[in-house]
């Protein structure tokens, strides 16, 4: 690992360091590293969308999902970072097509077909899915139960996001 690359991915995890050492052929010094790897109350994985209203997303997300606003960054009046949780946890990030220079396009304004789906555990499918819809959510496939053993809706967003609404059966 060279040293530009230490500087810019520090390891935080120091059982795996003989591991990394070995990997790596370098020496790698415990002391220096850093002692948390992801800011706390932040999950290890977080999808960053773009979208192509931040204010629009935002009130969809809320109306239609039950997301709470945890803060929002702006830039003249601009929307250009949102970080939304559900149930207490960070959830989902977003930024407007265009911000920070990015040519990342929403699903809806490229014209294609949102290729992954947010699997999203609610306390009352049928419930969430008609606020999407009220919301401006186009459903893909009404709650009904599933064999694997959720209640399972899905819907797509203004943006053309894909969310699965379940719920475990018991």
């Amino acid at each position: 690992m060279h040293d530009l690359t230490r500087a810019r991915y520090p390891i935080a995890d120091t059982d795996s360091l003989p591991a990394l050492q070995h990997a790596s052929n370098n020496p790698i010094d415990p002391e220096n590293s850093m002692t948390a790897s992801r800011p706390a109350g932040v999950p290890w994985l977080t999808p960053y969308l773009t979208v192509r209203d931040a204010r629009a997303a935002t009130a969809f997300y809320t109306a239609a999902f039950g997301f709470d606003l945890r803060d929002s960054v702006q830039d003249d009046g601009v929307v250009m970072h949102v970080e939304m949780t559900y149930q207490g946890q960070l959830i989902v990030m977003f930024a407007p097509e265009g911000a920070f220079g990015s040519t990342a396009k929403t699903p809806r304004s490229a014209g294609a077909i949102a290729p992954q789906s947010f699997y999203v555990y609610v306390d009352d499918v049928d419930a969430v899915y008609a606020r999407a819809l009220a919301a401006g959510a186009k459903s893909l496939s009404e709650p009904q139960d599933q064999f694997w053993g959720d209640r399972f809706a899905q819907v797509e967003d203004l943006d053309g996001y894909r969310w699965a609404l379940a719920r475990h059966l018991s």
